[in-house]
């Protein structure tokens, strides 16, 4: 490769055609995400450079992420980050990649916490991984407070870094541990998560990118998909002020089970909130005075 003439236009078709054969998912874009990432560069400029020549060391750097592509490797973990809300998460091996539907479970939870009544107060993010539901909530939500939970040493270093990067540090606590155990004593206007909800004989057959790569921690939520959300259900609700919420991010066809948990363990008025699929996506639960 390095000693043809390799233009953008050129290098794209090929990479594209390449993808197509190994089986790649969304071979342009991934071609188009990994070339802007070499020649640090947005999109566009792809588009109105077509005819511009590539140095040999950009090739090689280039040469390394089709690689590592074809090997199935999410572009995010290759590049190092993956836009959420608008924002440039980083992110790991340690940690899921953030995903269209869990920007749902955060533009839902911006639009109660905007409606209610006077100040905010804090909310704890459980399972908080990269970070991305936490600190976009944050962002977008200036009087706001929260403190991080995750089991995973690795995972908290990932999102200290982004909170450090979005000079939201000041305004976020980071705590390992299981679930809402580190945060037993505290109160909350609201408790987030996005659990691993994938039952556990489901995992063997998830796309090579997903199982091959993203953290089984936070994929696997037990026989039946709902292991956490049974503690959560159940142990969110002495954590929460009054008219306090629990939202939580849901797989497909778990909702009814969520709604009989919730019925059972007493809690107020139950949402279920679909996504732009018209799918079940996120549970919001509401605790009584």
């Amino acid at each position: 490769m390095a000693d043809e003439l390799w233009t953008i236009g050129r290098l794209l078709k090929w990479t594209e055609q390449y993808f197509q054969k190994a089986g790649v998912d969304s071979p342009r874009l991934d071609s188009e995400v990994l070339l802007c990432h070499v020649l640090k560069k947005e999109r566009i400029y792809l588009y109105v450079h077509f005819d511009q020549p590539l140095s040999n060391e950009e090739l090689a750097e280039f040469k390394s992420y089709i690689k590592q592509r074809v090997q199935h490797k999410p572009v995010a973990y290759i590049v190092g980050h993956k836009d959420f809300m608008g924002l440039d998460f980083i992110v790991t091996e340690d940690t899921l990649i953030p995903r269209p539907d869990t920007e749902i479970l955060v533009e839902t939870v911006i639009f109660r916490l905007k409606t209610g009544a006077g100040d905010i107060g804090a909310i704890a993010d459980i399972g908080t991984g990269s970070g991305a539901i936490c600190l976009s909530l944050l962002k977008y939500l200036s009087s706001l407070q929260a403190v991080s939970v995750d089991v995973s040493a690795e995972a908290i270093a990932v999102a200290r870094e982004n909170a450090q990067r979005m000079g939201l540090s000041s305004r976020i606590e980071f705590l390992q541990g299981d679930l809402l155990e580190p945060v037993k004593d505290r109160k909350f206007i609201a408790i987030v998560s996005n659990p691993p909800y994938i039952p556990a004989g489901d995992i063997v057959s998830l796309d090579q990118d997903v199982k091959s790569f993203e953290p089984e921690l936070a994929l696997n939520g037990g026989e039946d998909g709902l292991d956490f959300y049974r503690r959560l259900v159940v142990d969110s609700l002495p954590l929460l002020e009054d008219e306090g919420f629990l939202a939580m991010e849901i797989g497909i066809n778990q909702s009814d089970a969520l709604v009989e948990l919730a019925e059972k363990a007493g809690w107020g008025r139950i949402e279920i909130v679909k996504d732009l699929a018209g799918i079940n996506r996120v549970v919001v639960l509401w605790k009584q005075k």
